[in-house]
């Protein structure tokens, strides 16, 4: 084969230009026919939109594979199985059969794999291997199918996945399979173009199980790690190159599990619904998905390069992070109020787990003993390099229980867990200053009286704290980072809000108001007397003039409200603003900020 045929990009060009081709071709035919998806209550598209996108999807990759492609005993095997399930799926797109009915076929396509010695080689038991193989397969080819629920979703994020698959071929020196996934990504990719935003036709369930079962079984071809690199990097690899859907597909089970729905029903309560409820637009939402896909990718390929406990402790923050996210887009409201109620006073389990989350205290105390975990770990790697096969790491292993120990007791001793993360504050680091060299002092003590310190170095301990205080503000902020990360969601009939004065009761005012978004009314800007802090910006928000240019300000913002929050005002300066207010319809009100806030006209 000449040597451009075999070129990497040459071939996902190709096969990306003869994906646009075929996508238009089956477009055209679906809309003739009358082929299309009608919109639906609980499905997200508005109009009527051309399906079976999965077909040009299908063709592209197989014409491709025979053209282009070196014909491997695996690759031929991982197409036989994938057209197993293109079939299913695209039965199903014009039958629409029993979901037992797929999962049958979805097993056929598995077992077709596994036939062939295509497994994950997790365990030293080969019968376990197979059927964690065959979990993995079908879990994936759902998990993709759940992912196809917003305009350029599962096709945008299979892209990045198949490509991060595609950077572990090349490193590995895999030509063969890099070549075979670089046919699937043009593919993918041709189909991009008319699917994203807004979409004109649907991959449907044809496209998504293909697709979902040949990302699954391409993983079981890259050869990253392998068993001597020991289980971690055979787990994880695979894991992070699909983190997005198997990140969806386990929150959106999980939240319909405990709500009462059904997991297999079709709804719109996934991450990129919730993103949307939280104000981003749909391709916004798309574009966030396809950043964290970027990332996990990126982080798969570093793995591949790390031994074990370098790779356990960036797995490990990475999932501390997911956990935030989590807890975070779950509380977002997709659905009726009445009808999340009415599904939880059916399931005794959802409302036990409510109350108990309410308390979010033992998920503090996990997330605290992951980090001080980490910064130990941190802290001897970076005094002593890699120390995992010297007598070093005995030490680590030996002193980590009573370290985790003593920086808990330290941290409940000072304090710690009597904060909301939400108003973390200065007074705040303090508290966690505290703890972490009381913890270190404690730490000390107990290896002191179990191990006479014998070995240990104490520059390991302040390495540790430094860590560790870093650690804590950081996950302590991470929600503060996330709520100004994502704008709260608004009601259409929101009133755009003015707020006079732009000192600490202003301030405490903008937070209250972005805090509490059931009150309808949104912070676009300060307005304060005082030259000195005109032109000035707090939290995002300008500080105009509160001058003659006030009425001119009123009308360019489209300002509904004004509120007062400075304690005292001058008499005749309140009296020309209440009068311009009243000239333009524009309601004025004083907030006091006690305890909590209250506004009287």
């Amino acid at each position: 084969m000449p040597h451009i045929l075999s070129n990497p990009f040459f071939i996902t060009g190709v096969s990306f230009a003869a994906g646009i081709i075929l996508t238009f071709c089956v477009r055209t035919y679906a809309t003739k026919r009358g082929f299309v998806a009608a919109p639906k209550s609980d499905r997200w598209h508005k109009q009527p939109t051309a399906m079976f996108g999965g077909v040009s999807i299908y063709l592209t990759t197989v014409i491709l594979y025979a053209c282009l492609v070196p014909w491997t005993r695996e690759s031929l095997v991982l197409i036989g199985g994938s057209t197993v399930l293109f079939l299913v799926g695209f039965v199903d797109d014009i039958l629409n059969i029993r979901p037992y009915q797929k999962l049958i076929g979805q097993f056929i396509g598995a077992g077709i794999l596994v036939a062939f010695g295509l497994t994950i080689p997790l365990t030293d038991y080969e019968v376990v291997d197979i059927w964690i193989t065959v979990f993995w397969i079908i879990g994936i080819t759902n998990a993709i199918n759940l992912l196809d629920n917003m305009d350029g979703l599962a096709a945008g994020i299979s892209s990045i996945a198949a490509l991060s698959l595609a950077l572990s071929f090349a490193v590995s020196g895999q030509t063969s399979e890099l070549t075979f996934v670089c046919v699937f990504i043009g593919a993918l990719l041709g189909f991009l173009v008319f699917n994203f935003n807004p979409a004109s036709i649907f991959m449907g369930d044809c496209g998504s199980m293909f697709v979902g079962f040949m990302l699954s079984g391409s993983v079981l071809l890259n050869q990253i790690g392998g068993r001597s690199r020991g289980i971690l990097p055979i787990l994880a690899v695979p894991v992070l190159i699909l983190f997005v859907p198997i990140f969806d597909t386990t929150f959106v089970t999980l939240i319909r599990k405990l709500r009462g729905r059904p997991v297999s029903q079709g709804g719109r309560d996934h991450t990129s619904h919730r993103l949307v409820a939280l104000g981003l637009s749909e391709r916004s939402a798309v574009l966030m998905l396809y950043g964290f896909a970027a990332l996990a990718g990126s982080l798969s390929i570093a793995i591949g390069q790390l031994n074990f406990a370098q790779s356990l402790a960036l797995i490990t923050v990475f999932s501390i992070f997911l956990v935030i996210v989590g807890v975070y887009l779950s509380k977002v409201k997709v659905y009726d109020t009445s009808d999340e109620e009415a599904a939880a006073n059916d399931n005794a389990v959802f409302a036990f787990i409510i109350n108990i989350s309410h308390k979010r205290r033992i998920f503090e105390v996990f997330l605290d003993a992951f980090l001080i975990t980490l910064a130990y770990y941190g802290a001897f790697f970076l005094f002593f390099g890699q120390f995992e096969d010297t007598k070093n790491w005995d030490l680590f292993l030996n002193s980590l229980p009573l370290v985790v120990l003593s920086n808990l007791a330290s941290f409940l001793i000072v304090g710690v867990y009597r904060g909301l993360w939400r108003y973390t504050s200065v007074r705040d680091f303090i508290t966690y200053a505290k703890g972490v060299a009381l913890g270190s002092v404690l730490s000390v003590l107990a290896i002191l009286l179990v191990y006479r310190f014998q070995y240990y170095s104490r520059l390991v301990f302040i390495i540790d704290a430094m860590l560790m205080l870093l650690l804590m503000v950081g996950s302590r902020m991470m929600f503060r980072l996330i709520r100004n990360a994502i704008p709260l969601p608004h009601n259409d009939s929101a009133r755009r809000t003015l707020i006079y004065g732009a000192g600490d009761g202003g301030e405490m005012l903008l937070r209250e108001l972005r805090n509490n978004p059931e009150w309808d009314l949104i912070p676009v800007g300060f307005i304060d007397d005082d030259p000195m802090k005109q032109g000035k910006v707090i939290h995002g928000l300008k500080v105009y003039a509160g001058s003659d240019s006030l009425p001119t300000l009123c009308e360019t913002k489209n300002i509904d409200e004004i509120l007062i929050s400075v304690r005292s005002i001058d008499r005749s300066r309140f009296d020309q603003v209440r009068e311009m207010c009243s000239q333009r319809n524009v309601v004025l009100k004083r907030a006091l900020i006690r305890i909590e806030p209250f506004f009287f006209d």
